[in-house]
């Protein structure tokens, strides 16, 4: 009876273990192959035969063992930061061989999920900064180089703009379509005061930093895998996204070319 009460605890470690990187792996843009394949690896090197997991992208179900000890866990938040899947896929990989211990392993879940490894903020501003105008240059065959500084400030200032809506709400979207009626006003008002510039080519570099490129190739990764659940969840996620952008700009041409 005692032995049967301590595999019933060990086998709950595994699963809380399990579940917590395969929880912090998804919120961080992970595939679903790659969060399943990484909770089997880690129950197999816990000594779990017969482990098994579903995984969606807003919960993953995983059972162990001969008497299937299983539990779920909910997915709630759900971002693009591979950074996070690294330091899980890390912490799997010294766990896998014997670097670390069960314990260590989830010490370190914990950790990172105390303190999700972020850049800065203004290296994240910067980044879009420099992106907006190099995708735009990739995009658009027929562009004045006028257009790469201003493509840069803007494509900078809106990710800020970004960033801080999205700090103070926790409704889907919404940041999305804010930023992009705050980027294409902005743009517009730019270019009236600066005539060369083409509002077209400032808005689709501005935009890149913003569009789920990374979330539509997990998508698609999902689908062609046979995850079809996750991969139209996915799918509907990115289009929704995009939607948002398209028509945050769409307002913004209204409100300020239409009553023009």
């Amino acid at each position: 009876m005692e032995k049967e009460r301590v595999s019933q605890e060990y086998a709950t470690e595994v699963l809380d273990t399990c579940l917590k990187a395969g929880r912090l792996m998804l919120e961080g843009g992970s595939e679903t192959y790659r969060v399943e394949d990484t909770m089997l690896r880690i129950a197999h090197n816990a000594g779990i035969v017969g482990a098994r997991c579903f995984t969606t992208t807003t919960g993953i179900f995983m059972s162990i063992g001969k008497h299937s000890y299983t539990q779920l866990t909910q997915v709630k938040k759900r971002n693009i930061n591979l950074e996070l899947v690294d330091r899980v896929n890390e912490l799997s990989r010294e766990f896998a061989t014997k670097k670390i211990t069960l314990d260590e392993l989830q010490n370190g879940l914990k950790q990172i999920s105390i303190s999700i490894p972020t850049f800065p903020v203004w290296l994240q501003i910067i980044g879009a900064s420099i992106v907006s105008p190099t995708l735009m240059v990739l995009f658009m065959d027929d562009y004045d180089w006028i257009d790469f500084p201003a493509a840069a400030v803007i494509g900078g200032l809106s990710y800020g703009v970004y960033l801080a809506i999205k700090h103070y709400t926790s409704v889907r979207f919404l940041s999305e379509m804010l930023t992009a009626i705050f980027m294409g006003m902005i743009t517009i008002c730019t270019c009236n005061i600066f005539p060369n510039l083409m509002v077209d080519n400032i808005l689709i570099g501005s935009l890149m930093p913003l569009v789920p490129g990374v979330a539509i190739t997990n998508a698609l990764r999902d689908l062609f895998d046979g995850d079809l659940l996750s991969g139209i969840a996915r799918a509907t996620e990115s289009i929704l996204t995009a939607a948002a952008l398209g028509g945050g700009i769409g307002i913004a041409i209204k409100l300020l070319w239409g009553g023009m």
